[in-house]
């Protein structure tokens, strides 16, 4: 064989045992490889399991720690199904673990600890596969059902602040400290658009807004889970509840929703819309039915137009036990065994808590009524989010090396300054700022001054030490006033007429009085709960004796100051025409106290904005600035027409004046874009930021359009007597609406431009458009 022959044939031979190899190599590839993505880790793993392993990960449970403090509780059964405790209804936590052990859980919530976290991982790494857990929690504000970790204000006070990018901040921190704590998955943002005062759950949301919605929801996903989908050291993010869920007949959560698609798809889908595009990795299915059929079972919904509409990539769970509602509550199929199987073919990924649904899921695919492959898309992507979060290579947390990394300086200040800018200022006639040392005796009062409510909804009990209440924050502030306070050991309902005597005595005595009501939001607060998830109202007054607290205070003659703590809009009618000044606080935090100190005292010049409109009583409702043009065609005949305060109001320490807004061209085709510019300048004596807002309205269209719709906003930050420019980029996403023809699109036509401080006809300047036809 000659020379050449000899090394070509050396040379083929060693490339076919070079692909040979290779190509074992590739066929003996394991989902333990790192280098491998997570969707192909989530391949791999899968052709490895068991029918019965792959049902197990669709099944999440609360912990046995939960459990075990609810296995005393006398009302394990009740019928109101553990909506707020979230009892385990005769589960018992060693039964949880055996679970665990045999691979029939998948995830778990209600954690209690970075201990109990660790200790289930271990356990489910005694599985054949050595599966990790997935382990989620409400961190609605923060990781707040956890002690010691920072708390920010709630939802409807982050979007007061008009400040996505803080938001995105506070995201980013509250998944340092989830992780920190054995967590992975954040049930957030709610991306609900709240548009009835009545409900509880005003609280947790941005607000009645579309547009403001859209973009606190999306920065929220950001921060959870980084800027390009699903980063190792964030969190996973879920948009919910998909959807209709914040206009519920009668204001009660869980209420039905009947509603055009047009509405659907301008009102409630858009800030979903924008999740999908961010990357969010789950979706949460609402307690409503949406036109007669139950969220969770409505295939149309998390199909048609979820996944392959609007593209989602991730899995969908289900809200906490509403795939048994879907036989219970709706009396839509007739046994929950039935629930659980259409639930599946609908959509639902994984079931929250509960027993029953794993044997079901099992017994309907080994009997055919739903295939295997539909599992195998359900599990996957719950794999493949374990394999993005690094769960496989670092399943328990080291604990010595992250308490460091809960409630840090850093995140304390977000806090604080997430406080100050939540913070609205509705009335001053002149008596804010407070002048320091100026009193000499303060009298504190209300069941909010000096209680945690200040924490809201979706917060256990926290370290004393880690929460400013209103009377520490004043306290602090005043170090050497006389300070005297009433404060009902927080409990709004524990006022007796008594105690409003005494309060009107003290407030006599007192230089300066300062009243802080509201409502209680506290879930795991025995006594006293006005708002919240599951406590919606017929009224918007002050809850007990507060209104006559308030009253008896002022008769005083005394200077008064009005602090509301609370999580939806209250009617306070009388406080506007009688209370000198007042200040919506809703419910900002850990640091709270120190922010309204710091407000009320003019360290801080308050700047923060309404996100819902305030009306004048219950009777109003529905109350939004967005109506249609033939809402208030008609007045009320023996009340006010309009709201209170309207939707982006709230007051500053100095003043702002709008320069004449211009318009780049006033003619545009339907393609084109346009610039709206105009000066701001701070004409008062101290520094301040003012929310600067952008409206649109389309005058006339193929289906009749808002009065206006808030297309744009701006934190323009001057300093006294400072002017700026400032400039809004219109385009035609920004003049589009989904049309009689079923398409998202502009039409030609005559459009006004408001630009101002709030959405009151008053407080805007506007300026028209023409959109001219093909």
């Amino acid at each position: 064989m000659k020379t050449q022959t000899i090394k070509q044939y050396l040379f083929c031979s060693f490339m076919f045992a070079g692909s040979v190899l290779l190509m074992g190599a590739s066929a003996g590839k394991s989902y333990r490889d790192t280098s491998l993505s997570p969707a192909r880790r989530a391949d791999l793993l899968l052709k490895e399991m068991t029918l019965e392993e792959k049902i197990g990960q669709m099944c999440q449970y609360v912990g046995p720690g939960h459990i075990k403090q609810n296995e005393q509780k006398a009302d394990q059964n009740s019928s109101d199904m553990g909506n707020i405790d979230a009892n385990a209804f005769g589960l018992k936590s060693q039964a949880i673990i055996d679970k665990v052990r045999k691979g029939e859980i998948g995830s778990f919530l209600h954690v209690l600890s970075v201990d109990e976290a660790n200790a289930l991982q271990q356990v489910a790494q005694q599985t054949r596969l050595k599966i990790p857990l997935l382990i989620g929690v409400d961190a609605i504000h923060g990781n707040g059902l956890h002690a010691g970790c920072t708390v920010y204000p709630t939802s409807i006070g982050m979007a007061s602040t008009f400040n996505p990018d803080l938001l995105e901040q506070s995201g980013r921190e509250t998944a340092s400290e989830m992780r920190a704590s054995g967590m992975h998955w954040a049930f957030n943002p709610n991306l609900d658009v709240a548009r009835d005062a009545r409900w509880g759950r005003i609280g947790e949301t941005f607000g009645e807004d579309t547009y403001l919605v859209t973009r606190m929801g999306t920065s929220l996903i950001l921060g959870l889970q980084g800027r390009d989908g699903v980063e190792p050291d964030r969190v996973l993010a879920c948009a919910k509840h998909l959807i209709g869920g914040g206009e519920p007949a009668g204001g009660i959560n869980a209420a039905p929703m009947d509603m055009s698609e047009q509405k659907l798809r301008e009102v409630f889908l858009p800030p979903f819309i924008s999740a999908v595009q961010s990357k969010v990795f789950t979706v949460m299915a609402a307690h409503n039915e949406l036109n007669g059929i139950p969220c969770h079972g409505n295939y149309w919904l998390l199909n048609d137009l979820l996944r392959d509409e609007m593209g989602f990539k991730g899995f969908i769970v289900s809200d906490w036990m509403d795939i048994e509602r879907m036989h219970s509550m709706h009396h839509y199929l007739p046994s929950e065994e039935e629930a659980f199987r259409v639930s599946v073919e609908a959509g639902i990924d994984m079931h929250m808590q509960g027993d029953n649904y794993y044997e079901t899921i099992l017994a309907a695919v080994r009997d055919g009524r739903i295939p295997e492959t539909r599992i195998d898309k359900a599990v996957h992507k719950i794999l493949e989010a374990k394999f993005l979060l690094g769960l496989f290579e670092k399943p328990v947390v080291d604990i010595p090396a992250t308490r460091k990394l809960i409630a840090p300086a850093a995140h304390r200040e977000t806090a604080l300054d997430a406080a100050r800018q939540s913070l609205v200022l509705l009335k001053n006639d002149g008596l804010l700022p407070l002048k320091k040392g100026a009193y000499r005796k303060i009298f504190i009062t209300g069941p909010n001054a000096d209680s945690q409510t200040i924490l809201g909804d979706w917060a256990m009990p926290q370290p004393d030490d880690n929460v400013v209440t209103v009377y520490e924050g004043i306290r602090a502030a005043c170090p050497d006033a006389s300070i005297d306070s009433l404060c009902f050991s927080g409990v709004i309902t524990s006022i007796t007429p008594e105690d409003v005597e005494m309060a009107g005595r003290k407030a006599q005595e007192a230089d300066l009085n300062i009243v802080v009501i509201g409502e209680n939001s506290q879930r795991y607060e025995s006594k006293g709960r006005t708002c919240g998830e599951n406590c919606d109202r017929d009224n918007l007054d002050f809850p007990g004796l507060q209104q006559e607290l308030l009253e008896k205070v002022c008769a005083s003659g005394k200077p008064t100051v009005l602090v509301m703590l609370n999580g939806r809009p209250l009617s306070i009618v009388w406080a506007n025409e009688h209370v000198p000044a007042i200040l919506e606080a809703w419910e900002p935090g850990m640091m709270g106290g120190q922010a309204i100190a710091e407000v009320l005292f003019g360290d801080i010049n308050p700047c923060g904005k309404l996100p819902v409109t305030v009306p004048y009583n219950v009777g109003q409702i529905q109350t939004i600035y967005n109506h249609k043009a033939s809402q208030y065609s008609r007045q009320f005949a023996l009340g006010h027409t309009g709201p209170l305060y309207p939707f982006g109001f709230g007051l500053s320490y100095t003043s702002y004046q709008y320069g004449k807004p211009a318009l780049s061209k006033d003619k545009i085709r339907k393609d084109e874009s346009v610039t709206v510019s105009f000066d701001v300048t701070n004409t008062g004596k101290m520094d301040g930021t003012e929310i600067v807002q952008l409206y649109i309205r389309d005058e006339y269209g193929s289906i009749t359009r808002p009065v206006k719709e808030l297309k744009g906003f701006q934190r323009v930050s001057l300093k006294a007597g400072e002017t700026k420019r400032v400039e809004f980029a219109i385009t035609p996403d920004d003049l589009k609406f989904y049309t009689v023809r079923k398409l998202w699109e502009v039409e030609p036509g005559d459009f006004t431009l408001m630009v101002g401080s709030s959405s009151a006809g008053k407080d805007l300047q506007k300026l028209a458009l023409t959109v001219e036809g093909d």
